[in-house]
């Protein structure tokens, strides 16, 4: 098992070869989660709503922000 400070080496030398400096902006998010969206009594069954649960396969994801632009449609001919 790597150690923190073995982890966190590793990560740094990553998104170098990615090309990610310090003055680059990034978001980080956890994948893999779920967001309850219907009222529940609190209970490990029916937790409250807004309750976010991690599966054991959650993940980070480290990724530069960026606007995001909708589809257009073709043009006609």
């Amino acid at each position: 098992m790597l150690r923190h400070d073995d982890f966190l080496g590793i990560l740094a030398e990553k998104m170098q070869l990615l090309g990610m400096t310090n003055d680059v902006p990034l978001e980080v998010a956890i994948g893999g989660s779920q967001t309850y969206e219907i009222e529940g009594a609190g209970t490990k069954w029916a937790p409250e709503k807004g309750t976010v649960k991690y599966n054991q396969d959650a993940f980070i994801v480290i990724r530069r922000p960026r606007e995001v632009v909708s589809s257009q449609p073709n043009e006609q001919q």
